[in-house]
């Protein structure tokens, strides 16, 4: 499988906070990947900007170290053509330094896309500087990171800082687990195949199972993840888009606000959370190592580094199926995957082999991206009649070759931002409705005083997480199993 490079426009990109972690461990190595493939064009321009006081030879040395970490394969001759275009601009994003110099910069006829790789706290300040230096011109694109606010009234006060400098379709507000090969391929399984549309209904489909499990605590980051939480940093934002992909029915055309208008729907159709239907947890310290309420600086924290749901979408299409979203820290394998069980057979004509299991849709999105479909068969070898489970399983690595490297998810949605391409990106809609069903079931167990429940490192979360499954019969799938 040969995967087909469209080389897009000229352009100019305005990094925001370049000097920075995600700037410097994804973006840049991934605009470096796509200029190496032919997909960024020789006289497209990169203009990293952030408050440090350096110039662009020093932000360039800064890049070559970074992609020695990040990016050890890069090539050489590669890497200084690459390099050549980009430069840096010190600008005070709360003032007015550097922002004449950063305009000088700028070509007028190619589009702009500036990228805001900073806190949420300074995304509107940017837009208005960029409207009051006349920099936001009509085909410019501003790219804004999560978190999209803390609730539905930072997001929506989010939304109207940006659309009072740009229009809606000129916003990206990027997600990148969206960018994932195999989320996308979600799509084409579902709406390019005659055999599971017709199947991923509630008639065939017993129970969904989302789970986004990491190995990392919170250390470094504590401060921020302490105001946050699993619940506001992974389920309102990449796991409920999962779900979106998952259930959303099928758009008219694939273009982004028919994919998108269908997202909101299932956003909508969430229905309230019990909260008998809610786990949360904190790993606890252990064998030396300190626990959630040691990285963050606050014994009392009663914030939630594990989070499992049981969520159900009060529409036709779903109507008894349960959801089951589950992401956590400190868990026993750092694991993304959709798991779609399907219904036992209603009868087994096979003597002597009990009830037979329904067949199990795995989507993998790390670290081993790919499908498998768990199936039934017989055994081989006479004597007998027995059945056994068997996967039938593709991965990403042995469809492209060992070889070929699979393209990070940062590098599609910035070459989707500069085709001006917003259909694996959220509208501002979308963003408030997933804030709007969110709120309330924090609300609750803040009102509640409810406590999370302590696990430990390496585990798969709190028992109370297991019990979610185990009292309707079901059982959740093994971290890194």
């Amino acid at each position: 499988m040969v995967s087909r490079v469209i080389p897009v426009n000229p352009f100019d990109l305005v990094l925001f906070g370049a000097t920075g972690d995600l700037a410097q461990r994804k973006i840049l190595p991934g605009l470096y990947h796509r200029f190496e493939v032919g997909q960024m064009p020789e006289d497209a321009c990169i203009i990293g900007t952030a408050r440090s006081d350096m110039d662009s030879d020093a932000f360039r040395d800064q890049i070559r170290a970074s992609m020695k970490e990040f990016a050890p394969q890069f090539k050489k001759d590669v890497l200084d053509r690459f390099l050549k275009r980009v430069s840096y601009v010190s600008v005070d994003v709360m003032g007015d330094k550097g922002w004449s110099e950063l305009a000088k910069s700028l070509r007028p006829d190619v589009v702009r896309a500036f990228y805001l790789s900073v806190g949420p706290n300074l995304f509107s300040n940017i837009a208005q500087r960029l409207d009051e230096n006349g920099l936001a011109t009509p085909d410019s694109r501003i790219v804004v990171e999560k978190p999209f606010g803390h609730d539905l009234a930072s997001a929506k006060s989010l939304n109207e800082g940006l659309r009072a400098c740009f229009k809606e379709h000129q916003i990206y507000r990027i997600d990148h687990y969206l960018g994932k090969e195999t989320v996308q391929n979600l799509m084409a399984l579902r709406f390019a195949n005659s055999l599971f549309e017709p199947l991923w209904n509630s008639n065939h489909i017993d129970h969904v199972q989302i789970t986004v499990a990491e190995t990392v605590g919170v250390e470094g980051r504590g401060a921020y993840y302490d105001q946050s939480g699993a619940m506001r940093d992974m389920i309102q934002n990449h796991l409920v888009q999962l779900l979106c992909m998952t259930a959303m029915e099928p758009p008219s055309k694939f273009a982004p606000n028919s994919v998108r208008d269908e997202k909101v729907k299932v956003i909508e159709a969430l229905e309230p959370v019990e909260p008998k239907d809610i786990a949360r947890g904190q790993y606890r310290a252990e064998h030396g190592d300190d626990g959630y309420v040691d990285h963050v600086g606050n014994p009392s924290s009663r914030t939630e580094s594990f989070i499992a749901l049981k969520v159900h979408l009060g529409n036709w299409r779903w109507a008894g199926v349960p959801f089951y979203l589950r992401t956590g820290k400190r868990l026993r394998a750092r694991e993304s995957e959709i798991a779609v069980y399907f219904r036992d057979p209603p009868h087994t004509i096979f003597p002597n082999v009990g009830p037979l299991r329904g067949n199990v849709l795995v989507i993998r999105l790390q670290p081993d991206e790919g499908i498998t479909l768990r199936t039934t068969i017989k055994d081989p070898g006479p004597g007998g009649f027995r059945l056994s489970d068997v996967a039938l399983d593709m991965s990403f690595a042995d469809a492209l070759g060992a070889d070929t490297r699979a393209p990070d998810a940062y590098e599609r949605l910035v070459m989707d931002v500069i085709r001006g391409d917003q259909t694996l990106f959220m509208r501002g809609d979308e963003a408030e409705a997933a804030w709007a069903w969110v709120d309330p079931i924090i609300q609750g167990w803040e009102e509640r005083g409810d406590r999370p429940a302590r696990y430990d490192q390496g585990s798969s979360g709190p028992e109370e997480a297991l019990m979610l499954l185990h009292r309707d019969g079901r059982r959740w799938r093994q971290i890194g199993g």
